[in-house]
């Protein structure tokens, strides 16, 4: 089954798998709900491997409703005089957690002191669980072929740039989308002289020429189209391109870019005044849990506890790709006025 959006398994299923439960039931489920709603903007591979564990864990069941980063921040921005989600399940970045500080309950899981220290919720609201890689170029071979380029000379960002990729190029908005915002500042973070610099806001207004009008408000859009053959390249990111790669596809091809790619903690947050507080409080800990490690470990995400590694044959080495770090408080700060300056290039 691909798509597990709204999840509504069997109780009488559930609740006897979760006495069968390991080390990671340090809260006390409140015996008045055994339910859990999660706005997020994930994966399918993602949700569909960590919800359904958490619903066997603890027998709660769980309604995951899916959306983009900005549809979920907007959602729960209108909700907050009467929440209707108790969980964002990714999505939280340092800027959307310092735009949006009166939406989210503090809460910090007993897990979190088993992560490296620069992963850690050391705010009190943001609990980390998987490393996103947010530099992807994926490729569509097809398309690479009728365009007679040859896919194996792509080797990073500065390649978007020729000519016969103007109006092929598919990449999302960055005032929308968290991803698109994350591929915006690795690009400013490795294409100008120095990190996020002149020279390198000058390269994107070059790359926004190239895409030719062509920015997609939805992430999910940019590599199912790919996929699909509408562009020749998704400017997207690691886990959901290697999940094509995963379900088998061939007309496909996983780039990172050679300038430096960097890794950024993926982060969710409890709602404020959420509904099921005692369940969105078990969630955190499932997901930051070893047990729960493990299973992000099986899908196409990273574990953010670097101890644990993933299984999927796939997933590319670290000692492989030029890894790069990405200044997170600077980003956040620059937030908003990078945006509008994405935004006021688009429009000339």
């Amino acid at each position: 089954m691909k798509k597990l959006f709204r999840i509504l398994l069997a109780s009488a299923l559930v609740l006897g798998l979760a006495a069968c439960g390991g080390d990671t039931n340090k809260g006390n489920n409140d015996e008045g709900s055994k339910s859990l709603v999660v706005y997020s903007p994930n994966s399918d591979s993602l949700i569909n491997s960590v919800i359904p564990a958490y619903e066997e864990k603890y027998g709660i069941t769980v309604e995951v409703i899916t959306m983009g980063t900005g549809e979920c921040l907007t959602r729960i921005d209108s909700e907050k005089e009467n929440p209707q989600a108790d969980v964002i399940f990714g999505g939280m970045t340092a800027g959307n957690y310092e735009n949006y500080p009166d939406l989210w309950e503090q809460y910090v899981s007993p897990y979190d002191a088993d992560l490296e220290e620069e992963y850690q919720n050391y705010k009190g609201y943001v609990s980390r669980y998987a490393l996103d890689g947010s530099a992807a170029l994926l490729l569509n071979l097809d398309v690479f072929a009728d365009l007679g380029l040859n896919p194996d000379e792509f080797t990073g960002y500065a390649d978007l740039l020729n000519p016969a990729l103007k109006g092929k190029i598919a990449m999302g908005n960055p005032a929308k989308s968290s991803s698109a915002w994350a591929e915006l500042t690795n690009m400013l973070l490795v294409m100008g002289n120095e990190p996020y610099d002149d020279a390198a806001w000058e390269w994107v207004e070059s790359f926004i020429a190239n895409l030719d009008g062509i920015i997609i408000d939805s992430s999910s859009a940019i590599y199912k189209g790919v996929s699909a053959g509408e562009y020749a390249v998704g400017v997207s990111y690691e886990d959901p391109c290697v999940s094509l790669l995963v379900d088998g596809a061939t007309n496909v091809k996983l780039v990172y870019p050679e300038e430096g790619a960097v890794w950024l903690p993926a982060g969710s947050a409890i709602i404020k005044n959420a509904p099921n507080m005692e369940n969105a409080k078990l969630f955190i800990d499932f997901m930051q849990s070893e047990e729960g490690q493990q299973v992000i470990a099986t899908t196409t995400a990273r574990p953010v506890n670097t101890s644990i590694n993933n299984t999927a044959e796939e997933m590319t080495p670290f000692s492989e790709i030029h890894v790069v770090y990405e200044d997170m408080d600077l980003t956040a700060e620059k937030k908003s006025e990078w945006q509008q300056k994405w935004l006021d290039l688009v429009q000339q």
